[in-house]
């Protein structure tokens, strides 16, 4: 099912084989914890200078800690807060050049030094947050954004609103 060896040519050709590969992972697959653990690991083997990617679920009060790779990460982070809490409350995407000028960023890693946050939203309910982290600084550019929101709007459709 994954193929490493799909991941070479120009960066559009690059990142649109990572789009068909999840759709492939997750394609009729309901659990959305198996859903985003193969998320987080293409991410994780697909995107270059990244020390952590992962899921930050909302469990109505706050965001907790899902699906990851990387190091040991901060379990909860309430609304409003850092990055992925700021990001979730205002439902929109932020990449963030330097975490440490961002105002009560929340250094779960201290290597970590750039980062992007996609909110994952399905008819107008909060699921959750892609979180992105990188020990170089301006890693995320405007095209990363573009490929990571695609990403997570193919997630969205196969995930499902909490009753």
């Amino acid at each position: 099912m994954f193929q490493a060896d799909t991941y070479s040519g120009s960066r559009e050709e690059q990142q649109q084989a990572a789009l068909a590969q999840l759709e492939a992972l997750i394609a009729g697959e309901s659990s959305m914890v198996a859903n985003l653990a193969n998320a987080a690991a293409l991410l994780n083997f697909y995107l270059t200078d990244i020390n952590w990617v992962g899921f930050y679920l909302y469990d109505g009060k706050e965001l907790v800690l899902g699906p990851f790779q990387g190091l040991p990460a901060c379990i909860r982070i309430p609304l409003g807060k850092g990055v992925c809490g700021t990001s979730a409350e205002r439902r929109e995407t932020l990449r963030i050049e330097d975490v440490h000028a961002f105002p009560g960023h929340i250094a779960c890693d201290a290597a970590s030094n750039s980062e992007i946050v996609i909110p994952l939203v399905k008819d107008d309910h909060l699921l959750g947050v892609l979180d992105i982290d990188s020990p170089l600084k301006g890693r995320f550019d405007a095209e990363d954004q573009a490929f990571l929101e695609r990403f997570v709007s193919i997630l969205n459709a196969e995930l499902s609103v909490p009753v």
